[in-house]
């Protein structure tokens, strides 16, 4: 690999680069004409601009990308999150082109990417899934009888979905029918696609995962990591390791999960995604990510692991060259989503002039940030700025260390999530993991007086 093109934007962008020019490796960033100057844009090796700021005219113009790897002599693609990253067209584009693809199979991608499929293979890997439809519902048959043995509540979703989209809540017998014909309507708008499924639905449930390298012949854990302070199913701080899980039910899922990988020949980086019901004190198979997650530095963290540069080594064609015994995990790690959004105002995106931005820094913190002070946020993205990670020997030390961490943080210009971080760092339930997927929209007035 002599040359990386980054398909991608903003602080994942800027992230990849920097792996990659440790590695002596080239990089090309792409950038659309909002991007112009942007950090990703300064540190690139070569840029090329590839269309204009909406993203079905840049980033996910599949024949401007290929252009541009073309015109630059670029050898390698690597995607990032979102966007074109579990697109299996783009990645079967990528490799036919005698491109490298730095990610999982296009098989692989389409595989997991159906998620009723995904969820038999989790079941023939010994996963443990929630009760609900094998495969696909059929919409023509008794599917109010289907949704009676399951049990209410329950959720319909999309059977192509992911990222917490294309998902319906039930209560009763009468909402089956409507709410299954607004969700394949949903479904198929998003995601060109009218399948969808049943699965039993947990109340006050963490979400949790397990971090999956795989080289083709060799699978490995980096352990686990609880994203369950949510807002509207849309991640904003995560940890590793999960707190509060039974030492049996966590190393069932992380087995299972390198069991999935290793049935499904899995290659590079992957995650698989649990609920975790602390009454019953069991886990359930979600979903698999084929790609990079935003979450990904707080698994480094705890390994001393990068995990771009392995995706690059193995998509280069070598070797991992350990096995699980050679892992070990050290500490606890938070990373906090700061986003530019009012959460004052229905989490209204805030574009605009950045005046201000100052991050924090001292033992343990890292900032992955896209943005600099003097730089536009443009409306036409996702409102990510970039993400705050700390580290410490143990949690409460690590909790400690946010807090303080985050009180150093001045944004201005445009308003951040900042606040809001600081006020749910603080909470008694976030500090005894109490806190669950629906925590924030439950606890009355957390969001007032929270923006700044």
């Amino acid at each position: 690999m002599k040359k990386l093109l980054i398909a991608n934007r903003g602080e994942i962008a800027v992230r990849i680069i920097r792996t990659a020019r440790e590695m002596g490796i080239a990089t090309v960033a792409v950038v659309s004409e909002g991007d112009r100057g942007s950090n990703a844009e300064r540190l690139a090796d070569e840029s090329v601009v590839i269309g204009p700021a909406p993203a079905g005219l840049s980033y996910l113009n599949h024949e401007a990308i290929l252009a541009a790897a073309a015109q630059t002599g670029a050898d390698a693609i690597h995607p990032g999150y979102g966007f074109l990253s579990e697109n299996a067209v783009f990645a079967r584009r990528v490799r036919d082109a005698g491109i490298t693809w730095v990610g999982p199979t296009p098989e692989a991608i389409e595989l997991m990417g159906d998620k009723s499929r995904a969820r038999q293979a989790a079941i023939e890997a010994g996963v443990p899934v929630l009760s609900g439809t094998d495969g696909a519902l059929d919409t023509d048959g008794d599917i109010e009888a289907i949704a009676d043995e399951i049990g209410y509540p329950l959720v319909v979703k999309a059977s192509a979905g992911g990222g917490g989209r294309g998902i319906r809540r039930i209560a009763s017998r009468e909402e089956v029918r409507s709410t299954v014909e607004v969700a394949q309507a949903e479904a198929l708008a998003a995601f060109n696609s009218r399948e969808v499924y049943f699965e039993r639905f947990v109340t006050a449930a963490r979400h949790v995962e397990v971090q999956i390298f795989g080289d083709g012949e060799t699978w490995v854990h980096l352990g686990d990591r609880d994203c369950s302070m949510q807002r509207r199913q849309q991640k904003v701080i995560e940890e590793a390791p999960a707190p509060g899980l039974p030492d049996e039910l966590r190393q069932r899922m992380r087995d299972t999960s390198v069991e999935l990988a290793r049935q499904s020949a899995y290659v590079g980086a992957g995650t698989i995604e649990f609920l975790y019901d602390p009454q019953r004190q069991e886990v359930a198979f979600i979903e698999m990510n084929t790609r990079l997650q935003v979450e990904h530095p707080i698994s480094e963290a705890i390994t001393g692991i990068d995990l771009v540069r392995e995706q690059l080594r193995i998509a280069s064609g070598e070797k991992l060259g350990y096995t699980q015994d050679d892992i070990s995990f050290e500490g606890h790690a938070f990373e906090f989503r700061i986003n530019a959004e009012d959460p004052e105002n229905n989490f209204m995106p805030s574009p605009g002039r950045i005046e201000q931005l100052d991050l924090s820094g001292g033992p343990g913190v890292r900032a992955d940030f896209g943005f600099s002070a003097g730089q536009t946020v443009v409306p036409f993205y996702d409102s990510l700025l970039g993400k705050l990670i700390v580290w410490a020997p143990d949690r409460e030390q690590a909790l400690a260390r946010a807090a303080r961490a985050l009180d150093e943080v001045e944004i201005s210009g445009i308003k951040s999530t900042v606040p809001l971080m600081r006020r749910l760092v603080a909470l008694e339930d976030f500090a005894a993991a109490q806190h669950h997927t629906t925590y924030i929209e439950s606890v009355s007035g957390l969001l007032e007086g929270s923006a700044s």
